[in-house]
């Protein structure tokens, strides 16, 4: 909410002039109060829920609509001067048959320059194609000609680091239903052809696609033990990249991928335990977490998100907060079901905030619903781990033949699997098969004992849901039930 006021209270005048009147114009009468309240006010949410009439569900909502209908405007106004360039290379064509020789080249080459600051490669090879054309008969066709070579390297160059950067996240997410060594290799490879690509041209869009890779490989796959000391530092990447972005703030991709490199903040302070430094992102990327989820797997992989927020949570135990906070958040979510890891992260995340709130039988939906709509066949572990998390909500709600039915298809993939390669999952069914058991006594003094040993045990798959399962006087409680 800080940072939805700050937004309006650095609007200029005519901005914020512009805004409202949309918001009046298209009847969005509540939006349209709150934009002023927060501008000419120091009211409190409370009293501007008041006169609103609206819950606190809706208004954060309200709220949350109100910051989409500002950032679309501002991208409005940022647009115009980018596509102002882009629809004069559309009119190249009617540049040269219509005005002369000279006026055409003098207007090319200024274009040329304005191409070479937002680092546009497509457009610049159109211009340096025609620029060659014009100068058939000139010693300048051999300069031109070459140009126009480099820079269809160059283009060729920059797809393949966006391809690098597209597959890198997808074998990611592979990599965290795996945890083979192989695909971790594989991640290395792609990181290093990427580094390779990148070294071939001075460009910072490349130099921003390489640190979208770069980051994040560092922080959350290579090993800490292994660090090369002469590997540009973390922030000053990040530091690096924010001044590219405020260089060329009229550029949309970047200012789209501003919230990508906000996630990236907040995963690097969080990696290193600086919590109040991840505050200072955390509640940026929160607002925009079904954006980020939606529409940026292409450049990192949003659903470490999940993770993130539930470690948060637990360690100010504030879990129980979240499965409200969901149906909000995710109001508008559509999950993209064809992109397995994401789906699956996004499910064990629901219905582990489900489980914290207590709505057992909401949380086995998820689950059952994820089940029957997707195969994991080729993830054996991720399958023992999401069937893990079902099995507890069966068990809390007591739903014995479900539980065991469910039961006797985990045990069968732990002997296919070995025990010895999932043992925080044989512990985990231990403490439910005790919950279930039809002895009366020691229950809880049994389950605390299993607690124990399944705390000391040396987790190393990322997708691990039963992980954020506290086991607290709660769990015991739920289980022990005696």
């Amino acid at each position: 909410m800080a940072k939805l006021k700050h937004i309006i209270k650095q609007l200029s005048e005519e901005d914020f002039t512009a805004i409202y009147n949309q918001l009046i114009d298209s009847n969005a009468d509540k939006s349209a109060f709150l934009l002023k309240a927060m501008r000419e006010r120091r009211t409190s949410d409370a009293k501007i829920m008041e006169e609103l009439d609206v819950n606190t569900n809706a208004y954060y909502t309200l709220r949350s609509r109100l910051n989409q209908k500002i950032e679309d405007y501002l991208l409005q106004q940022m647009e115009s001067p980018r596509t102002d360039l882009l629809k004069k290379v559309a009119n190249i064509n009617e540049i040269v048959f219509t005005k002369k020789k000279t006026i055409a080249i003098a207007t090319l080459k200024k274009l040329e320059k304005e191409l070479k600051d937002y680092d546009l490669s497509n457009e610049l090879t159109i211009v340096y194609k025609t620029l060659k054309k014009l100068h058939v008969n000139s010693e300048d066709h051999f300069q031109y000609s070459k140009l126009y070579n480099e820079h269809v390297a160059y283009m060729l160059a920059m797809d393949k680091a966006e391809d690098l950067l597209a597959s890198y996240f997808k074998k990611f997410g592979e990599f965290t239903l795996t945890g083979d060594e192989v695909d971790k290799l594989g991640l290395t490879l792609l990181q290093n052809e990427m580094e390779n690509v990148c070294s071939l041209y001075q460009s910072h869009r490349l130099y921003i696609y390489q640190s979208c890779l770069n980051v994040f490989h560092r922080l959350i796959v290579d090993d800490p033990e292994k660090v090369n000391s002469e590997q540009e530092p973390i922030e000053d990447i990040l530091r690096n990249v924010q001044n590219i972005f405020d260089t060329y703030y009229l550029d949309v991709i970047y200012y789209h991928l501003q919230t990508v490199f906000e996630f990236l903040n907040l995963l690097y302070y969080n990696h290193y335990k600086v919590y109040r430094k991840a505050e200072e992102f955390y509640s940026n990327v929160l607002e925009k977490m079904p954006e980020l989820i939606g529409n940026f797997p292409l450049y990192t992989y949003p659903s470490y998100m999940f993770h993130i927020i539930l470690e948060r949570n637990m360690r100010l135990g504030t879990e129980g907060s979240l499965y409200e906070e969901n149906k909000i958040m995710f109001e508008d979510y559509d999950v993209d079901r064809e992109n397995v890891p994401e789906y699956l992260n996004y499910v064990a995340y629901r219905s582990v905030c489900c489980y914290y709130g207590g709505k057992f039988n909401e949380a086995s939906k998820w689950i059952n619903d994820f089940l029957n709509d997707t195969s994991l066949r080729q993830y054996p572990y991720a399958v023992l781990q999401i069937k893990s998390l079902l099995a507890l909500q069966y068990c809390c709600m007591h739903d014995f033949d479900l539980f065991n039915q469910l039961v006797n298809s985990i045990q069968r993939q732990i002997r296919l699997l070995g025990k010895e390669n999932c043992e925080d999952v044989v512990m985990f069914i231990k403490m439910l098969k005790i919950s279930i058991s039809p002895a009366k006594r020691d229950k809880s003094i049994k389950i605390r004992s299993i607690i124990m040993k399944f705390h000391m045990l040396e987790g190393d798959k990322l997708f691990s849901p039963t992980n954020y399962i506290r086991m607290d006087e709660r769990f015991v409680d739920l289980l022990g039930d005696e």
